[in-house]
């Protein structure tokens, strides 16, 4: 029999090579930029921010569309309708002649994007209920760690190759997690009632279960917190007495330790939910990343920067994950790839507007930056505490689809 660990171990590795395979180009899209022509830095920096936030912003909007469709027709099917598009996108991303032709793309790619939140589904509704937090913490862990390795290959190949030819290796990644996904992925089977048949469950229905506005709100404000950085960390560290030579290496040094310790967080979310409730996990796990972001905002030593991330990551992994697995419990199976999509919206509206956020903040001051988000997870761990109803142990969502080996 097809296990589930089986499609969980396929999930998985098809989640880290495809994001590996984002991550080969977008990390250059200004070079790229300048290729095309474009020379004014306060030009490429634009075109650079819009091609990058359309996606994410498209994305979110149509996410619980294509769960929608997910429900009614299988989650692998869109998957693989996913990857097949980004493959398409990706080549003529090489092609490209003007900038506007590259945002164009990128907006096609968010039109047909869904492969995080559908593999995010895929995962909860394989595994047993009691490996729910577990098998979403994995997936995360690999959608994580694949971007810490796609800039390291994207790095050595634009030179050796040229970054048109870099477009055509990330389309190869895409390819073969389409391969793994179709040769070693079972949909687990579909039983659908003849009610369920004739009837679906209203947009409005879904925001209505138990904690689920609450958990989107959640993960809106963990993204927006988390992706915070990327804009203003090396600013920040020429700010507080780096010198330019040492900047790119530290920052880089420093953005591999919170993936790193996000993805262990997401790794611990499985570990502690079967001993307290998502209510007390994500207030404590929020407040641990307020308190990392509180010491990095006065710290100006390696170390301690160091340290001060390291928590941030942590509390932040811990509580995205314990988030999802909060939303999978109150999702009913006929509409889960749909209520995710409205999950994963939220998270993706976070992304899109973080960084734009961080840069008009970072304008007036930079660790005011840091002390927002520190004020922005206290005031959801004080959220959790006095709104999220208990539920301990953590029960429903995801019931065994397929025999556990």
């Amino acid at each position: 029999m097809h296990s589930w660990k089986r499609n969980q171990a396929a999930i998985t590795a098809a989640a880290f090579v495809g994001f590996t395979g984002f991550t080969l180009v977008m990390p250059f899209l200004p070079l790229y930029f300048q290729e095309l022509g474009l020379t004014d830095v306060g030009d490429i920096a634009l075109w650079t921010g819009v091609t990058l936030g359309v996606s994410p912003a498209i994305a979110a909007l149509t996410a619980p569309l294509w769960g929608r469709v997910g429900d009614r027709f299988g989650s692998k099917l869109l998957v693989q309708r996913s990857l097949v598009s980004f493959i398409l996108v990706m080549i003529a991303m090489a092609y490209v002649t003007k900038p506007w032709h590259l945002f164009a793309l990128r907006a096609i790619q968010g039109f047909f994007a869904g492969y995080g939140p559908l593999t995010l589904s895929m995962a909860a509704l394989s595994a047993p209920r009691d490996k729910v937090a577990s098998a979403i913490g994995t997936v995360q862990t690999a959608q994580r760690m694949g971007p810490t390795l796609g800039p390291v290959i994207g790095g050595m190949l634009a030179p050796a190759v040229g970054l048109r030819s870099t477009f055509f290796v990330a389309a190869a990644f895409y390819g073969a997690a389409l391969v793994l996904l179709t040769t070693q992925y079972r949909e687990p089977p579909r039983v659908r009632t003849a009610s369920e048949r004739r009837t679906s469950t209203p947009f409005s229905t879904i925001l209505g279960f138990e904690n689920f506005a609450l958990v989107m709100l959640l993960l809106f404000g963990l993204q927006l917190v988390d992706r915070s950085f990327g804009p203003i960390l090396p600013l920040y560290l020429g700010e507080i007495g780096y010198v330019p030579s040492e900047v790119p290496l530290m920052a880089g040094i420093l953005f591999s330790l919170l993936a790193f310790t996000a993805a262990l967080g997401n790794q611990l979310s499985g570990r502690v939910l079967k001993r307290r409730s998502p209510r007390v996990v994500i207030g404590s796990s929020a407040l641990v990343g307020a308190s990392g972001l509180a010491l990095f905002t006065v710290s100006t030593g390696v170390g301690w920067l160091a340290a001060a991330l390291a928590l941030v990551g942590l509390g932040i992994g811990t509580s995205v994950t314990t988030a999802f697995a909060a939303g999978n419990a109150v999702i009913p199976k006929d509409v889960h790839a749909t209520a995710f999509g409205f999950l994963t919206g939220a998270s993706l509206i976070g992304i899109a507007v973080s960084p734009v956020l961080s840069g008009l903040v970072a304008a007036l001051s930079i660790r005011a930056v840091f002390a927002g988000g520190a004020v922005v997870l206290i005031l959801l761990a004080i959220t959790v505490r006095r709104v999220m109803v208990d539920r301990a142990p953590l029960v429903g969502g995801a019931t065994p689809a397929v025999e556990e080996s």
